[in-house]
């Protein structure tokens, strides 16, 4: 076997196909897909839901189960064919060479084996290292993942550690054979921004110090521009646009990348005067492909005759920089011509005050052994003096990471649970105590949630109309079954769904769908406030640009007061009237939105703005990468909530961090702050995000 040469790829895809094989049918997932990874290169993987890209990435691992299979072109590593390799070959090759970290940690870990012995096992099966010398380089490596206190880590069982800190491990884990290629499909979705954050930065400095290369599936945008210097942007199972990252940001040179930037919520994007663009019309299944160009259907530059004549090839934009394109007309394109403008909206009219909660705090009791429920009971403090209100009309914003209590205000105000004390006045009505099973018809459907899993919400067996009509019986709406039947194709109608779609099983519908027929199914009752809880955060960016789009136009004819929860401050930034950020059951900061996006801010309000990926080259960022974890609502720390992470407490004189809860402080224009920092500090504060020079 000849050695591999440095300087030639170290995975190249060319021309790669993969099908599965049904039954029915062979559904092609993967056409004509080419891709170059070189020596100590990152390259970016994106593309909506079902576009491929993991597919790609099981297909480089052989991993494609009993009816995946690879029909055409080849997969080499260091200059060997993959899909020709035995069985034990890959083995030997997989985890030693070629590692990869799946989305969901606990799937990649054994629940019944400590984290120590985990680890250990990789270099003891793969390169044959003794038990003192693996557990020596386990905790080096816990070490290197910036976990805490390495020897309670490898002692630990993987349920004993957070989200972000199984994450860490599993990353531990692939690194432990020093692998040259790693693949990481999608790593910190289910993570906060402030842990992603974390992760990010790790994985770029191992990637330097162990030379890695990488191969970095995800649909986050910002995410790829910072860990990544090659992008390749996918579409119904072909790559549609390859380059680095900076000539196709600011020069793409296909239509759906331009697209899928127009859907992202950007600095300068407004939901009234510059609102984003969804991309029309739905995503192609497989086995229904228009002929010629995939994207043609929902493309503004498709032309008859040409795009759908024959398959179109990748064509190159510019050879020097392996800057290519799969589109016919990439030349013939202006792309610097300004975005056709988009209806502009009235900026809606906020009105009275509708919900108000004062001092509303909710504890909760847990055992100190919860198997034989004896010991002395401990509190859970998941929501400390909460007040606010709202208006009609107005989208206030609830952000934080998991655990801050956004949730648990949720259940309180919805009736799921009653609050420990204070007062929830809804409509001049306290429901602070009132359970929704007390709580009258008008009051519950007055008050609705969209959720964030559309596919939990929905009943599986059920027809989807028959499932709005349900909610309008609850609500007492309609007279007769006729009535209730035409307010539900209205209901249809109003969050932009086919009619027939009433005759449809939820399983027959996209993810997008299934959250709209949530929204309908929420406004059924003619809902006056609506806790939306994370409720784009499931979706393709495309179609999250639509779902919210739609949230818009429904508050704007209704009149609907939205509380928007969510860690995904571009968005926020972008639908949002108001602001309250909330950190371990405290409201930190409250604001209007240009408030709390410009400084002064809250240090926590500050890391997590400093946390957010943004997709634009010509915006410079200010890193601030937060240590250690959220404590815990059952042991809150002393004083400040915030002060075992903050960056600033050297600032404040003495230990008043430690000792006291900070007041809630309030500045010019009604914005509110819970910090300690002196006037002269806050006031002396410098932007997260400015504009780079030219």
């Amino acid at each position: 076997m000849t050695a591999w040469d440095p300087s030639q790829p170290i995975l190249e895809i060319k021309n790669l196909s993969i099908s599965f094989f049904t039954r029915l049918r062979e559904i092609p997932a993967v056409m004509d897909f080419s891709c170059t990874v070189m020596q100590g290169e990152a390259m970016g993987l994106v593309g909506e839901s079902g576009c491929g890209k993991s597919t790609v990435a099981l297909a480089v691992m052989r991993d494609l189960g009993v009816n995946g299979r690879i029909v055409g072109g080849s997969i080499t590593f260091k200059g060997r064919d993959l899909t020709n390799m035995s069985q034990e070959e890959l083995r030997k090759l997989r985890g030693s060479e070629i590692a990869m970290i799946y989305q969901e940690p606990m799937a990649s870990l054994n629940p019944a084996m400590k984290i120590g012995r985990q680890l250990m096992e990789v270099p003891m099966i793969h390169q044959k290292m003794g038990q003192t010398e693996a557990r020596a380089l386990a905790r080096q490596l816990v070490a290197d993942v910036r976990l805490p206190d390495p020897d309670r880590i490898l002692d630990a069982y993987p349920h004993q550690l957070s989200g972000g800190q199984q994450q860490r491990i599993v990353i531990a884990m692939a690194l432990m054979a020093k692998p040259a290629l790693l693949i990481l499909d999608e790593p910190t979705t289910a993570l906060d921004v402030t842990v992603e954050a974390g992760i990010v930065d790790l994985v770029k400095d191992l990637g330097k110090k162990y030379g890695t290369s990488m191969l970095f599936i995800s649909h986050n945008l910002g995410l790829i521009m910072e860990t990544c210097n090659r992008i390749t942007v996918m579409y119904s199972g072909e790559a549609v646009e390859t380059g680095e990252i900076k000539d196709v940001f600011d020069k793409m040179r296909h239509p759906y990348t331009q697209a899928l930037f127009r859907s992202i919520p950007l600095p300068g994007a407004n939901k009234n005067m510059r609102p984003l663009r969804a991309i029309p019309g739905n995503f192609p299944l497989p086995h229904e492909r228009p002929k010629g160009c995939n994207f043609g259907p929902r493309c503004d530059y498709f032309e008859g005759g040409r795009c759908d004549a024959a398959d179109i090839a990748m064509l190159p934009v510019d050879d020097a920089k392996r800057h290519d394109s799969r589109c016919l007309r990439f030349s013939e394109i202006d792309w610097d011509a300004p975005v056709a403008a988009s209806k502009t909206q009235e900026k809606s009219k906020i009105g009275e005050v509708v919900l108000r909660m004062e001092d509303v705090r909710k504890y909760y009791e847990v055992a100190a052994s919860s198997l034989f429920s004896g010991g002395d009971t401990k509190v859970v403090k998941a929501n400390e003096t909460l007040s606010f209100d709202a208006h009609e009309g107005e989208t206030l914003a609830i952000v934080g990471e998991s655990g801050c209590g956004k949730s648990t205000f949720a259940k309180v105000l919805m009736g799921l649970e009653t609050a420990t004390s204070g007062k929830v006045m809804l409509f001049d009505e306290n429901v602070q105590s009132t359970p929704i099973q007390q709580r009258n018809t008008d009051t519950v459907s007055s008050l609705q949630m969209v959720f964030q899993n559309p596919f939990d919400t929905l009943n599986p067996s059920m027809l989807v109309g028959r499932q709005i009509i349900r909610a309008l019986e609850i609500f007492g709406v309609g007279k007769s079954d006729g009535e209730r039947r035409q307010r539900m194709l209205e209901l249809l109608d109003m969050v932009k769904l086919p009619r027939e779609f009433a005759e449809r099983m939820p399983r027959q519908l996209s993810g997008g769908q299934k959250q709209r027929v949530g929204i309908a199914r929420a406004f059924a009752g003619n809902a006056k406030v609506v806790v939306a809880d994370e409720p784009i955060s499931a979706l393709d960016v495309s179609v999250q640009a639509a779902v919210t789009e739609l949230l818009m136009d429904i508050q704007r004819k209704n009149h609907t007061t939205l509380l928007f929860i969510s860690h995904d401050l571009s968005i926020v930034r972008y639908l949002s009237d108001r602001v309250m950020v909330m950190y371990l059951g405290h409201v930190v900061e409250l604001g209007t939105t240009d408030q709390v996006f410009a400084p002064p801010y809250h240090p926590y309000t500050e890391a997590l703005l400093s946390a957010v990926p943004i997709a634009d080259t010509k915006i410079v960022k200010k890193r601030i990468v937060l240590e250690g974890d959220i404590p815990s609502a059952m042991n809150p720390p002393s004083g400040c909530p915030f002060q075992t992470r903050c960056p600033w407490k050297s600032k404040v004189p003495g230990d008043l961090c430690d000792r006291e809860v900070p007041p809630m402080r309030k500045l010019e224009g009604g914005h509110q702050i819970k910090c300690h920092l002196s006037d002269a500090e806050l006031a002396g504060m410098e932007p997260v995000f400015k504009v780079a020079a030219e």
